[in-house]
Formats: structure tokens, C-alpha cells, sequence
């Protein structure tokens, strides 16, 4: 590939290999095929994401995902929920083990510390074949049974976490609830703090938000989050939060999820053909934070494909992850410069990474 390497703030990788059995070392061709007798969950046979893929979109850094939720009433879906903490917890440790495994056999390098960081980056600007640099995020923290949990996870290189995912939360709500932060999630933001996390507000409510921003010192990123202003839903960031994170020199990444990019779709029956959804409509988010802002320094990449669902909810012209490469090019014919196309391929995300790995 040429151009500038791109960073992908969000993949559940491991999800996508304990949950759903995929082999990720595989071409894409083949893991669709093996899928196509199955029908258990939304985006069979419809995945966009292994490693040669990867590979071939250019991604030379991904902030990847350990995700397993608690049940609770209102889940929003009962995939990757489970009854207790204590087998959330088993599930990522699973999660872990497959990365470590994928480490040994030289898929991917985890990155934990800024000298890791500085290296995995000086090797991708080299020119030598590199194993994927992946950096470990909790989505949401259900699966931490205790606050010592947290501090076992950072020691195993975990360095970002988003407090919630959907529906309600141990330590705080997600997204279609309301409310703050728990009083258990206000002490997991105190230890997040302590450790020198990266604190991910995803998923949160808006008033998790505010209180988030208020209460916690480290350093911030929306990991994958769209705007509200193009698509109303309170899964999106609104104007004056979008202004909040600019100030505290965050980082927002663009999911590629088509409910998140284009208005009124329905999970299942609207399709990204129908609506002539294309990466372009991506372009309008990254745009829209640009104008607030003023300048490229808060856009990246946040793709979440195969979080969960496939092709069937993703622009028409992603026929795998390899598509994201085109992203600079169409900043580029949006009228941005090379510039703003190296800040959002890669510059804004290692800003907020090099505070945050110490």
C-alpha cells in the first residue's frame, strides 16, 4: 500500500474470534465461507475484518476491544451477556489470551508503554513488514469484578476504558439509558486516574458525559462516535460535546456503522444499498467536527466494523476493512491537505496515545 499508515481506534477483534469463532489469520473469503450454513447471529457470512485485510488497509496500529457485559433488564442485546462478573471477567481473560497467542505467533505486537509505542512506530515508517500494533481497550466495565480487577488488566497491558456499553451498567449507563455515573463508577474513574488510563466516552449518557469530564484528569478520546447533528440519536455526540472534547484536546474516531451515519435506518430491514450509503457520508461527520473545531486535530478513525454486525450495515463501497485506506484521498477531495489527511490518518490519535502510554 502507499500512503500514510492509519490508525484504527476500534476493533472487537477478540470478540469477533472467542464469540463469534473466527479465524482471524484467514483470508476473508474463507471466513465468510464458513460461515455460510449459520444464521445464530446479524452479519454471518458477512464479516469485513481479518488480519490480511488489515494488513492491506494500511492499519498499522488498532486500539482493539476486551468486551463482555452483565445481564441486566434492559440490555440492549443479549449477545456477549453474561450472568455474573465474575464470567464477564473469565470471557475477557479469554479475550486476553487469544491476543497473546496471536502475539506469539507474530499477527500482532501489543503496545502498553510510549518506548513500545515509539519503537512500533519507527518500524511502520521504515518500510518492513510489522506486526499489527494493537493497544488494549475494556468497552465497557462490567467484567471488573472488583477495582483490584482493574489494576490485574492494566498490569497485563490494558490502557483505555470505556465505563459503559448498551443499556444500564455496574458502574455507569449506556446508550438508549439515562443517568450518571454509579457511585462504583465514580471510584473506577478515581483508580483509571491513578493508573494514567486513557478514559473512553463512548456509549456513555449524556450525563455520564459531563460528569466524566468533570471528574476525571487523564487523558480523553470518543473512541467511535458520529455526530449528532447529522444523525439524531443520543448514540451520537452533540455540537456542544463535540466542543468539550475539542477542548480537552480529544480524539473523536468515525464508525462506519450505517445507523450511526445516516438518519432513520432500522436495524434489519434498511439496507446501505436502498440508501446509497457510501464512505463519503463518513467524510460529512469528520467534516463536521472540522468546521467545529477549526482545524483537522480531533478526527480519526474508530471504524467498529464487525462490532457486531457485517456488510449488511456498513457503506456499500466497504467490501472489506481494506476500504479505509481511501479515507485520506476523500479528505483530500473534500478540499482538506495533506495535513489534515496525515491528522486524521494517524497524527491526532498518537497525540493522545503518547500522553497516555507511560
Amino acid at each position: 500500500m502507499t500512503g500514510p499508515f492509519l490508525i484504527d481506534a476500534h476493533l472487537d477483534l477478540a470478540l469477533n474470534a472467542i464469540e463469534w469463532n473466527r479465524d482471524l489469520t484467514r483470508p476473508i473469503a474463507e471466513i465468510r465461507a464458513a460461515e455460510s450454513s449459520l444464521n445464530d447471529k446479524a452479519g454471518r457470512g458477512r464479516g469485513t475484518v481479518c488480519f490480511p485485510e488489515i494488513r492491506r488497509a494500511g492499519i498499522g496500529l488498532a486500539v482493539v476491544t476486551q468486551i463482555a457485559k452483565v445481564k441486566h433488564a434492559d440490555n440492549f442485546s443479549p449477545l456477549n451477556t453474561w450472568q455474573s462478573p465474575a464470567q464477564a471477567w473469565a470471557v475477557t481473560q479469554a479475550q486476553f489470551a487469544w491476543y497473546r497467542e496471536m502475539e506469539e505467533i507474530g499477527e500482532i505486537k501489543l503496545v502498553s508503554s510510549k518506548p513500545d509505542l515509539e519503537r512500533h512506530i519507527a518500524h511502520l515508517k521504515s518500510g518492513q513488514p510489522s506486526p499489527i500494533g494493537c493497544i488494549l481497550s475494556l468497552e465497557g466495565a462490567d467484567s471488573l469484578v472488583t477495582l483490584k480487577h482493574l489494576e490485574r488488566a492494566h498490569a497485563q497491558g490494558l490502557r483505555a476504558v470505556g465505563p459503559a456499553h448498551y443499556g444500564d451498567g455496574i458502574y455507569a449507563p449506556g446508550t438508549g439509558c439515562t443517568g450518571g455515573f454509579t457511585p462504583p463508577g465514580r471510584e473506577l474513574l478515581s483508580e483509571m486516574d491513578r493508573l494514567g488510563m486513557i478514559l473512553d466516552v463512548t456509549h456513555l449518557t449524556d450525563e455520564s458525559f459531563w460528569e466524566a469530564l468533570k471528574l476525571y484528569s487523564g487523558p480523553i478520546w470518543a473512541s467511535h462516535h458520529n455526530c449528532r447533528a447529522l444523525t439524531p440519536d443520543q448514540r451520537q455526540l452533540a455540537d456542544d460535546q463535540i466542543r468539550a472534547l475539542i477542548e480537552r484536546d480529544a480524539v473523536i474516531g468515525t464508525a462506519l456503522d450505517g445507523w450511526m451515519l445516516i438518519p432513520d435506518w432500522v436495524r434489519g430491514k434498511t439496507t446501505p444499498q436502498a440508501r446509497q450509503l457510501r464512505l463519503e457520508k463518513a467524510v460529512d461527520h469528520i467534516d463536521h467536527i472540522c468546521q467545529i473545531a477549526g482545524n483537522s486535530l480531533h478526527v480519526g478513525l474508530g471504524s467498529d466494523l464487525d462490532g457486531g454486525f457485517g456488510r449488511e450495515q456498513t457503506p456499500c463501497d466497504v467490501e472489506t476493512i481494506a476500504d479505509v485506506r481511501r479515507f485520506p484521498d476523500l479528505i483530500r477531495q473534500r478540499g482538506g491537505s495533506e495535513s489534515d489527511a496525515l491528522n486524521f490518518a494517524h497524527q491526532n490519535f498518537l497525540r493522545v496515545l503518547r500522553r497516555g502510554l507511560q
